[in-house]
């Protein structure tokens, strides 16, 4: 064994509730070391002692085979005086100091707890809280760090004997899980009324039987209540979208397989990891013809959000009910989930007929991830579940703690210090009291649970948002104003631990511009530290300001107009008769203020080809109009591109070709394509002339633009056979839930340089 040896280690990252003490003390075991393992606010700290190869072996396999929840960032060592100690044990947590560990997501259920749940002769059968080191409830319970059982939720649950032997086991799976629990001493299920009495029955039971008979059903779930209903049954589906006032968001769909999903959409071999991944996020798939789905399930659209069980309820949910089931969010629209029993009772008591129950507090309300896949990668449009709160690694420190509070829409913030960038769960619109609340109280339990005291703290530069005024009213800090679309650039160069500069293309609905107007077609170039805006879509009036978001018809008008196609013979102007007072307004800058949005371009061409005149959801005419685009079609509608120090795009010429092919009797789906590709040849071309202007040869993709698949994939095609190499996002959204990110690195970017 050689000579005696004693090393001190501590090692950092996502190292506390994935079975990290457990896995040391079973690897020190059986290499037969001496010594313990714990706990502390920085991570997990080990003392070793043996022989100096067998210890040299210890230190080699414990990032080489660490559990598999685990996201081992650091060790490091130091030697100690050894003192001939005999054995290993788990000491106690030390809660003492700075916090400075990370802290896990929420885990799907694993293979062994699913077994368990579904074996007649198991202390478990059927049990819709079993857990063990692997899987399991993290964040959405935890309230401090250590994470140890007394600083999360299930503080208010003893152990019983049985889950105690398995607790203190090391040699069983269940060593030191802090949610672990079963039927005699852990939550329990209940199903009530609308009013809250209880039913009678199993809930369970009694749960399945009430989506049976087309009953709506509240189901608590890990980071907050979802509605249910029998996803084939039509008229089930329409009263909840009626229930909700959603009118033709599609809703998403647990299904209990893959083989039942493959039923239902075409899935290749990345789109099946994701949706089987720990993480479990909903995973937007190309819906199959004839997928027998209930027509109001997901109106309009070529694509369906399937996600798989990830918790033991859901398993057993589906285990009961054979068919696929809508799970969306507990909320009326725009509204926050609900995460709070009472809560829940009184903002579904409208929505829901029963409600699922369980009495394990959720202490943050988070909403399930939804993911794409483009190009054969994985692209988040929504990060929270299964994602949050692991962090964004930088390959430099920030000098000073940064809060980040995000944008308006989409809104997520972050907090940031050493090399990480916690960024948080969706908190959603910031436009009602109970969003602004889930957003300050948000940002309160990452500055705790991170021990983040920031001293610089980022905004948009919009004066009307209420993160901008969030952040205008803190006292002690210093503000940094970003721009939003260097923040969407900022965002992608941070996802991908780049500095620039780069040519950055952001590409979204609206952003508060550096001269005052509505940017959302811009071309910079751009590093963390500043930009310059040297390209933009060509300026025009959006008539009615806010209100032309919500009336894609009226963007279509000031867009005919600068093409002289305001006669009245096209069908969007049929079907507005009041188009002539819009176009009047057109000379109204008041009225009518000017945007370079690429958002408001699409919906201007969706409104013209009669996908849609008004909008429930946000984006909706962008999305419609890239479901309907036939891919097959290869040809575009030319761009002119103006010369000088700021090089502008002519939307309008889009939009006469598209009128062009509209009169000619063009196939809807051709034209739609032919607007994609020509948009996406024009971004290209920019690029070309940018980079023979600056000699640079990387282009970073960002907005809510871009995700849109079918743009996405034309103009990366397009950049790689011109040699530029792209930038892309893969952590968080390339909408604006990724701001927050951007506004981050830009501000630890300017501390850096100002020191």
């Amino acid at each position: 064994m050689g000579e005696l040896v004693r090393k001190r280690i501590r090692v950092e990252g996502i190292v506390q509730g994935v079975g990290f003490r457990p896995f040391v003390y079973s690897l020190a075991t059986r290499l037969g070391l001496a010594g313990h393992v714990g706990n502390d606010v920085h991570g997990v700290f080990i003392e070793v002692e043996g022989g100096d190869s067998v210890v040299q072996q210890f230190l080699g396999l414990l990032a080489e085979q660490a559990p598999p929840l685990a996201a081992v960032a650091r060790i490091s060592t130091t030697d100690a005086e050894a003192v001939a100690e005999e054995g290993f044990r788990v000491v106690e947590s030390d809660a003492a100091g700075p916090r400075a560990t990370l802290v896990s997501s929420d885990t799907a259920t694993c293979a062994d707890c699913s077994a368990e749940i579904a074996d007649a002769g198991d202390r478990r059968f059927g049990y819709p809280f079993t857990n063990c080191t692997n899987c399991g409830p993290r964040f959405t319970i935890v309230r401090d760090v250590p994470y140890d059982r007394p600083n999360t939720t299930m503080s208010g649950f003893a152990l019983c004997a049985k889950c105690e032997a398995e607790y203190r086991d090391p040699a069983n799976r269940r060593f030191h899980a802090q949610p672990v629990c079963c039927p005699d001493c852990g939550p329990r299920l209940w199903l009530t009324d609308r009013d809250g009495a209880a039913r009678r029955g199993d809930p369970l039971v009694e749960a399945v039987a009430a989506l049976a008979r087309g009953e709506v059903l509240a189901v608590k779930g890990l980071g907050g209540y979802h509605v249910a209903v029998d996803a084939t049954d039509d008229d089930a589906a329409a009263r909840l979208r009626k229930r909700k006032r959603r009118e033709d968001k599609p809703f998403a769909i647990m299904v209990a397989s893959v083989q039942q999903a493959r039923s239902l959409c075409a899935i290749d071999d990345v789109e099946e990891a994701l949706l089987t991944s720990r993480r479990r996020p909903i995973v937007l798939l190309d819906r199959l013809p004839g997928a027998a789905l209930a027509p109001s399930v997901a109106p309009g659209t070529r694509q369906l959000g399937l996600m798989l069980p990830y918790t033991p309820l859901h398993h057993l949910l589906l285990r009961g009910f054979p068919r696929p089931i809508v799970l969306t969010s507990g909320n009326v629209s725009d509204e926050p989930i609900a995460y709070r029993d009472d809560d829940a009772l009184e903002r579904l008591g409208e929505i829901a007929d029963a409600f699922l129950m369980h009495d394990r507090p959720i202490h943050i309300r988070t909403d399930d991830s939804v993911v794409r896949v483009v190009g054969g990668r994985e692209m988040p449009i929504r990060r929270s579940r299964g994602y949050v709160p692991e962090p964004v690694t930088l390959p430099w420190p920030f000098p000073q703690p940064v809060l980040a509070c995000g944008a308006e829409l989409k809104n997520t913030f972050a907090v940031a210090k050493d090399e990480h960038v916690f960024v948080s769960h969706h908190i959603g619109d910031l436009e009602n009291y109970e969003t602004l609340r889930s957003f300050t109280g948000g940002i309160a339990h990452f500055r705790r649970l991170f021990d983040v005291e920031p001293q610089v703290v980022a905004h948009d530069l919009h004066p009307e948002y209420l993160s901008t005024k969030f952040a205008a009213e803190l006292d002690g800090v210093e503000l940094v104003g970003v721009q939003h679309h260097h923040a969407h650039i900022a965002s992608c160069l941070a996802d991908n631990g780049e500095t620039g500069p780069v040519i950055g293309v952001a590409f979204d609905g609206t952003g508060y511009g550096a001269d005052g107007s509505i940017w959302g077609g811009e071309f910079l170039v751009a590093d963390l530290t500043g930009f310059r805006r040297l390209g933009h879509l060509d300026l025009v009036p959006l008539p009615g300001g806010a209100t032309a978001i919500k009336q894609p018809w009226r963007t279509a008008v000031s867009y005919l107009a600068e093409v002289d196609h305001l006669s009245g013979d096209l069908d969007v102007l049929w079907r507005n008769p009041n188009w002539t007072e819009v176009a009047a307004l057109l000379r109204q800058r008041r009225h009518a203020p000017l945007t370079s949005s690429a958002g408001r371009l699409f919906d201007a061409v969706a409104a013209i080809l009669g996908v849609r005149d008004a909008i429930n959801y946000e984006g909706q005419a962008a999305i419609e109009l890239e479901q309907l685009a036939d891919t097959a079609e290869t040809g575009g509608c030319p761009v002119s591109i103006s010369r000088g120090p700021v090089l502008r795009v002519r939307g309008a010429d889009l939009v006469r070709s598209v009128v062009a092919d509209l009169r000619a009797a063009t196939p809807v789906p051709v034209i739609a394509a032919r607007f994609h590709n020509g948009l996406a040849a024009a971004v290209v071309e920019v690029c070309d002339r940018l980079r023979e202007s600056t000699g640079i040869g990387a282009v970073a993709l960002s907005g809510g633009v871009f995700q849109n698949a079918l743009l996405l994939l034309r103009v990366t095609t397009m950049l790689h056979r011109r040699g530029f190499r792209t930038l892309l996002h893969s952590q968080v959204p390339a909408n604006d839930g990724g701001i927050s990110l951007g506004q981050a690195a830009v501000a630890g970017a300017l501390c850096r340089k100002r020191r």
